[in-house]
């Protein structure tokens, strides 16, 4: 029998756009009332704590209200017949939603708090939406949002480099590559001859990526069931040789 194509996916804003969550770049989103230093930030936390607190609860309950569209559904459908691994920089919790069981959050996640002292302790909001503003972890300290805010390091960029590594076939889908360290994942794919599907409606910067790429300029929920059924189509071809 043939060893599963070990698929990594690296999602970004966009493929979770098409179930109206707000991105940075909306117009009339939830961002277009913030400024992101003033709520995404080390210091906007020190320095306005309660208006951190309240733009992620927000946040919470906008997500809350929000389900997965087809193109999570279709990755979280390559795992019938395909080793996959999805890396998002969302901090929604939609690809888990649609049933994908492997997932890593570069940039954080919405339903989880952490302590202000220790990284590793980290708390899921079983219940509702709203952290409360002098909520604290069993070690005594402030609870935050489970988020990287910008500034901060990104603990798992190391972790998401060596999956990318390993990557059959890398699928790239709702991200500008702009965002940093996030978007040099896309170079850490093993040798030049894996291919890389870009699914994006856009023109993000592929000029430096030298591996055979395929752009579908399709929204996520439209683009991904698309190539989803075109590489499982591949794959059965395969096995029926």
């Amino acid at each position: 029998m043939d060893k599963k194509k070990r698929i990594v996916v690296f999602t970004g804003a966009g493929v979770s756009a098409d179930s109206g969550i707000a991105t940075f770049r909306d117009a009339d989103g939830l961002w277009a009332n913030y400024r992101i230093e003033e709520v995404c930030t080390p210091e906007a936390l020190k320095n306005n704590r309660a208006k951190v607190i309240e733009f992620y609860n927000l946040r919470r309950k906008e997500s809350l209200t929000k389900k997965p569209n087809a193109g999570h559904i279709a990755i979280a459908e390559m795992e019938q017949w395909a080793d996959v691994c999805v890396i998002t920089q969302n901090v929604d919790n939609l690809h888990e939603q649609a049933g994908s069981t492997r997932v890593v959050h570069l940039h954080g996640e919405l339903m989880k708090l952490r302590s202000e002292a220790n990284p590793d302790l980290i708390y899921d909001i079983n219940e509702g939406w709203e952290q409360d503003l002098d909520a604290r972890g069993e070690d005594g300290a402030l609870l935050r949002p489970h988020i990287v805010f910008f500034g901060e390091d990104v603990p798992m960029f190391d972790y998401a480099s060596r999956i990318v590594e390993s990557a059959d076939i890398l699928i790239v889908v709702g991200t500008s590559l702009a965002v940093y360290p996030a978007a040099s994942l896309v170079y850490f794919v093993r040798d030049k001859q894996v291919p890389i599907y870009l699914v994006d409606p856009g023109t993000p910067d592929t000029s430096n990526i030298q591996n055979p790429l395929t752009h579908i300029k399709e929204r996520g929920a439209v683009g991904v069931p698309q190539l989803v059924e075109k590489l499982r189509g591949a794959e059965e071809l395969k096995t029926e040789s």
